[in-house]
């Protein structure tokens, strides 16, 4: 019989480097070009960023609950313990603020793009998105923070 322990657990702590690290990747890039005002390249930084997002961060959006649940269920952990609980109850919060900021690069993308093609300045709409952006980058990434203390410490405590 196949011990699959190790590869899942490889494999979930691969989707979770790469969740922090697309994460924390996208935001320097964007803040970066942002800082900018350059229409044109805030424009392409956000075309790439978009493209990342799609490629790694939504593949490890999908990795990661079904080789943590597989773990769990290897392992013999409920899914009630206090630390995977509230895991997954911040997963779903980084996802509730993932999901909005995909549609606000791709807006600020084409607002920049826009504006790079009439040699325009950034339209305030652009400033409104990025802040929205990146307000929603805070919570998302300190909750992502938190998943990674209760995966490496495993603190027991009841959530309910």
């Amino acid at each position: 019989m196949i011990d699959w322990l190790p590869f899942l657990r490889w494999l979930h702590v691969i989707g979770a480097a790469v969740l922090l690290g697309t994460g924390a990747g996208i935001a320097f890039f964007m803040l970066m070009a942002h800082r900018t005002g350059n229409p044109a390249f805030i424009a392409h930084t956000a075309r790439i960023v978009v493209i990342a997002d799609y490629i790694f961060t939504a593949s490890a959006v999908v990795v990661q609950p079904i080789t943590g649940l597989a773990l769990a269920h290897i392992i013999g952990w409920r899914l009630s313990e206090g630390w995977i609980a509230l895991s997954l109850v911040l997963y779903v919060v980084t996802g509730a603020f993932w999901l909005p900021v995909i549609w606000m690069q791709r807006r600020m993308r084409l607002l920049a793009a826009t504006a790079a093609r009439e040699g325009a300045p950034l339209p305030a709409a652009y400033y409104k998105l990025f802040r929205h952006w990146f307000w929603c980058g805070v919570p998302a990434f300190l909750a992502v923070l938190t998943i990674f203390w209760l995966m490496t410490n495993r603190p027991i405590f009841r959530l309910w």
